[in-house]
């Protein structure tokens, strides 16, 4: 029969092996290198993405910076918490990082003409306050996807190479001005992600749209 002391320190063994886990849990674990981590966990992420019109607007470059990098304006604790957070995963624990909220957005620039990939001007002034945001950043910190869309007028094959053509317009008019083609990937939906589902030919389908490409493990 095992005694009151025996008991005692069962006990407390227990408890101390509740609190590392509930620590591990809210990201306050030890972060001291695991023997047994045979396998690190996936990344878990709650990042969202927020779509926005940019219509006949031009925004501020500043303001397409926060919405396409957040993590460039994150505070000190929050960068703390992710840094935690990937130690944590390292040592076999799952956690969850701080959310960040990335815009995605839509440049119907007055619209493509129909068949056409030729950039219209007003989209080529939205384009050029992109450029003053990837200006300088490297290929390798941060890939921006760029998304090509057509109206439901063609065939799917001939709306899938125009849209791709319309992606890959935009890629150049971008590198022209300066940023590096290895930041920029290109893809064209063609009419399978209409922006007015009810109006398949409308011109407001005819469009691009700048996102990050953000990881879906």
């Amino acid at each position: 029969m095992a005694t009151f002391g025996q008991v005692f320190g069962l006990k407390l063994l227990a408890a101390a092996a509740l609190a590392c886990l509930c620590g591990a849990a809210v990201g306050q674990a030890t972060t001291a290198s695991n023997p047994d981590c045979q396998t690190v966990p996936p990344v878990v992420s709650n990042d969202r993405e927020t779509p926005v019109d940019l219509g006949l607007g031009i925004k501020d470059a500043a303001e397409l910076a926060s919405g396409l990098f957040p993590e460039d304006s994150e505070s000190a604790e929050q960068k703390a918490d992710r840094e935690r957070c990937e130690r944590l995963r390292k040592s076999c624990f799952v956690c969850m990082p701080p959310a960040r909220t990335y815009v995605r957005y839509n440049l119907p620039g007055a619209n493509f003409l129909l068949g056409s990939a030729e950039l219209p001007d007003l989209m080529k002034q939205q384009l050029q306050r992109f450029a003053q945001v990837f200006r300088g950043r490297k290929s390798d910190s941060a890939l921006v996807r760029i998304d090509g869309h057509a109206d439901a007028s063609g065939t799917p094959e001939v709306n899938k190479a125009l849209s791709a053509r319309r992606a890959t317009a935009v890629r150049d008019y971008l590198v022209s001005l300066g940023v590096s083609p290895g930041l920029l990937s290109v893809e064209g939906f063609g009419a399978d992600r209409l922006l007015l589902g009810s109006a398949p030919t409308a011109p407001q389908n005819r469009r691009v749209e700048i996102a990050r490409q953000l990881s879906r493990n």
